[in-house]
């Protein structure tokens, strides 16, 4: 009985062993008559063969990102590549660099730059923010006339614009500045009085300021509380929301004027005391209408908006406080 089972033991192993030789050898033709490869196919149309589906794929996604270069922002392709795995034979070539022409021929490209607009028109483009911005300061350096009507928006378009330089834009853009009135008595003359605090301590909680407000100006909200941006050193302690210049500026409740006056990058700025240590902030105005030491009721118009101080277009900068510490406007208005 042993001996029989010893007999069909060996002759099991035999087979076995048979059987691997024979997978070996199949493989060992078919690596040599065949390779591993990538059917590519776009729209289930057969566009060609790669057998390197990463290396293809990573060129373009890096091109969709990046474009070719030229001020292109990023490219659109409506139809991406699809791959699947097949075995060709070793004297197919495969065609990567046709797949690849292929995708950049069906694909849009978007261009980006920066329009800088005068009265929400766009009047010249440059092609990043750090020229536009310069273009904005040197213009308020200059006291342009236009300068409170200047605003930068970033565009992406799929045919670029006409840039030019950051002094082109400027001598472009300037305008003299009308000539300052002779000075005469004003029973409305706005003063300075006292400090106010500008730390940039903020809370994202919400606490009860025991007041309702109302909305100081109608606008779009182009940044938000507590947000961090290329123009400011520290994060944004009020809400900005942008405006045609010259909208007037409504108190958003009553209380006393203790701050009216220029604020460094906050521009022209009016501070109103609520009472228990509420305060509400509007900073970057054009024009101010009332003084420190005057009481004003919700609603009244209080100042106009502008572009002073560290603004790069007209808007309100609202801040509300509360023991100085800032909180988030929109947990009362907005």
């Amino acid at each position: 009985m042993f001996k029989k089972i010893l007999i069909h033991t060996k002759k099991s192993i035999k087979l076995i062993m048979l059987l691997v030789i024979a997978v070996f050898l199949i493989i060992g033709a078919v690596s040599y008559f065949f390779k591993p490869t990538y059917r590519v196919t776009i729209g289930g149309k057969q566009v060609g063969y790669t057998a390197n589906k990463s290396q293809l794929q990573t060129k373009i996604s890096e091109y969709m990102k990046n474009g070719d270069g030229n001020d292109v922002a990023f490219v659109q392709v409506e139809e991406l590549p699809e791959y699947q795995l097949c075995l060709l034979k070793r004297d197919i070539v495969t065609n990567d660099d046709e797949i690849f022409e292929k995708i950049k021929a069906e694909g849009t490209a978007y261009y980006r730059y920066y329009a800088i607009c005068e009265n929400q028109e766009e009047k010249a483009y440059v092609s990043s923010f750090s020229e536009a911005e310069n273009v904005v300061n040197s213009l308020k350096e200059k006291n342009s006339a236009n300068m409170e009507t200047l605003a930068i928006s970033e565009k992406y378009e799929t045919e670029n614009k006409e840039l030019v330089t950051a002094e082109t834009a400027i001598s472009t853009l300037y305008k003299e500045p009308a000539k300052e009135p002779v000075a005469v008595a004003s029973t409305n003359k706005v003063t300075t009085k006292g400090t106010v605090n500008t730390n940039t301590t903020i809370s994202k909680t919400n606490t009860n300021i025991g007041i309702s407000l109302i909305r100081p100006v109608s606008g779009i909200i182009t940044s938000r509380f507590s947000e961090s941006s290329r123009i400011r050193s520290s994060r944004h302690t009020g809400l900005d929301i942008a405006t045609s210049a010259g909208t007037p500026v409504k108190a958003a409740a009553g209380g006393t004027v203790t701050f009216a006056g220029n604020k460094g990058s906050y521009g022209k700025m009016i501070v109103i005391t609520h009472g228990n240590g509420v305060q509400t902030y509007y900073a970057h105005c054009s024009k101010l209408y009332v003084s420190a030491g005057q009481a004003v009721g919700q609603g009244a118009t209080i100042a106009a908006v502008g572009s002073t101080g560290n603004s790069t277009g007209p808007h309100l900068h609202l801040e509300v406080r509360v023991n100085g510490v800032a909180y988030n406007p929109q947990n009362y208005v907005y």
